[in-house]
């Protein structure tokens, strides 16, 4: 963001750090990540020709980059993302998307869609973490090796850019059918959580806009932000 505000950004800057001391997470969490051993990481794009209404599709794309990735050294049966933008493993966490828009007005209302930062933490090599984290895996404990952060963050990348490649190309309904098809508890109960109401739902699917599909006695959508999900610790 700094970048960005003083007019140093260029479309498809990454940057990655060894050690990470400010890290953001959803609904105004921290991101912790031991230094020198996993993937943080920041990208910055021009999101056009996409529309500020069209945030989806770049979350979309970004986690499926992040899950091939992944998947590559984890399995893909196993790696899954969960709505809006985690990455598992099982029911594990192993990593997290969190993505920073900058919008400029303009006289006739709305907005433009200047500039997107999107923030990439995965667990590569961490093999202890703090107890009040809910059942968090690094790519180390799933296959018992040790591995480069750093490269693995390039190529990361490569999987980022064949991704958006592939949106900007036109291909918004097939990237929404992609994620669906690699979504967590995909037609499976879960225990969300709404403001003070906690219910069982199960997940249909993801719409374009972002929305969470559920049913339980009546179907159910919501936004991002609205729900959370209940996960219980795993033993």
């Amino acid at each position: 963001m700094g970048l960005i505000h003083a007019g140093m950004a260029q479309h498809g800057m990454a940057i990655f750090t060894q050690n990470q001391t400010a890290g953001k997470g959803q609904r105004g969490k921290n991101w912790v990540s031991e230094p020198g051993t996993n993937i943080a990481l920041s990208v910055i794009i021009k999101p056009d020709p996409l529309k500020l209404h069209e945030q989806f599709y770049l979350s979309a794309a970004t986690a499926l980059a992040v899950h091939q990735f992944f998947s590559k050294y984890a399995g893909e049966d196993d790696t899954k993302i969960k709505w809006p933008n985690d990455l598992y493993w099982r029911d594990r966490k192993a990593g997290g998307i969190l993505i920073e828009s900058v919008v400029s007005s303009r006289e006739s209302g709305g907005g433009i869609w200047e500039w997107a930062v999107i923030g990439i933490g995965i667990n590569i090599n961490q093999t202890s973490f703090p107890d009040d984290l809910p059942n968090p895996v690094s790519l180390k404990q799933i296959t018992g090796k040790d591995f480069n952060a750093a490269m693995l963050a390039k190529e990361l990348c490569v999987c980022l850019d064949e991704k958006f490649s592939f949106l900007m190309s036109g291909s918004k309904n097939e990237a929404i059918e992609k994620y669906n098809h690699h979504l967590y508890k995909l037609n499976e109960k879960v225990k969300l959580k709404k403001d003070n109401r906690v219910f069982d739902a199960i997940i249909k699917n993801v719409s374009p806009s972002g929305k969470l599909m559920t049913t339980h006695a009546v179907d159910e959508e919501f936004d991002f932000g609205s729900v959370e999900w209940v996960i219980e610790k795993i033993k």
